[in-house]
């Protein structure tokens, strides 16, 4: 959701560098239709350059998968990225089937299940329990009213359908700084691969959190938000 960022967004360390911030809901791309990812990227992409000619992009897990997808469609508009615990795709379609059956699952869930039980069962998932911090991620129970675009996006944008992006990230001009959680160790292994393959990459692996670094250690992140910004001012 949009509102997901408006907390980080007013951190003092982000407002005085990065100018205006817009901060994208990307459940409505899937509001009316299908929104596949062999399309969301020039989307993204279209609908972002009609604003800024030379964004600075950020997106986290789904989105920073969605972000990525962007970046390959357009490699020369942006002026640099910020990927958090995103995955690069699954490398065999073995693991790519396996994971559309388990995302049809939880579709069917956020579509027909009780809503609270179904936010209770995917904020369970091992890999959202890593870290000690609060999370200060807003709740989910509001996107009651747009389930059916949730239930979507286990379809359309699942990481089962999409393609390894890792021999494509060379294709990416512009500089990307990856974050991940220190204490995900998955997702901090797919940013280390991942840096290797980019043109101008950056690593930087946030101690004492896990998968959601911008909201269990927001304060940190936005750290290496302004840090980006001011890299970029000097360029």
């Amino acid at each position: 959701m949009a509102d997901d960022w408006r907390q980080l967004a007013a951190f003092p360390a982000i407002r005085e560098s990065a100018g205006e911030i817009r901060r994208l809901d990307l459940w409505r791309f899937l509001e009316c239709c299908p929104m596949p990812l062999s399309q969301i990227g020039n989307t993204l992409a279209e609908e972002i350059t009609r604003i800024d000619p030379t964004p600075t992009l950020l997106g986290y897990s789904m989105g920073g998968r969605l972000a990525l997808h962007a970046l390959l469609a357009r490699p020369g508009m942006w002026k640099s990225a910020m990927i958090v615990s995103a995955h690069t795709g699954l490398d065999n379609e073995e693991d790519r089937v396996d994971r559309r059956r388990k995302d049809a699952e939880w579709s069917a869930r956020a579509l027909k299940g009780e809503w609270s039980e179904f936010l209770e069962q995917w904020g369970s998932q091992a890999v959202l329990q890593a870290g000690d911090s609060p999370s200060h991620l807003p709740s989910r129970l509001p996107l009651k009213s747009r389930r059916a675009s949730v239930a979507r996006s286990f379809t359309n944008w699942s990481l089962g359908g999409q393609e390894d992006l890792s021999a494509r990230l060379g294709e990416i001009t512009c500089p990307v700084t990856w974050v991940t959680g220190e204490e995900d160790e998955k997702f901090t292994a797919i940013g280390r691969r991942a840096v290797a393959e980019l043109q101008q990459g950056h690593h930087e692996v946030v101690s004492d959190c896990g998968h959601r670094v911008p909201w269990d250690q927001p304060e940190k992140f936005a750290e290496i938000c302004r840090n980006m910004i001011e890299s970029d001012s000097l360029r």
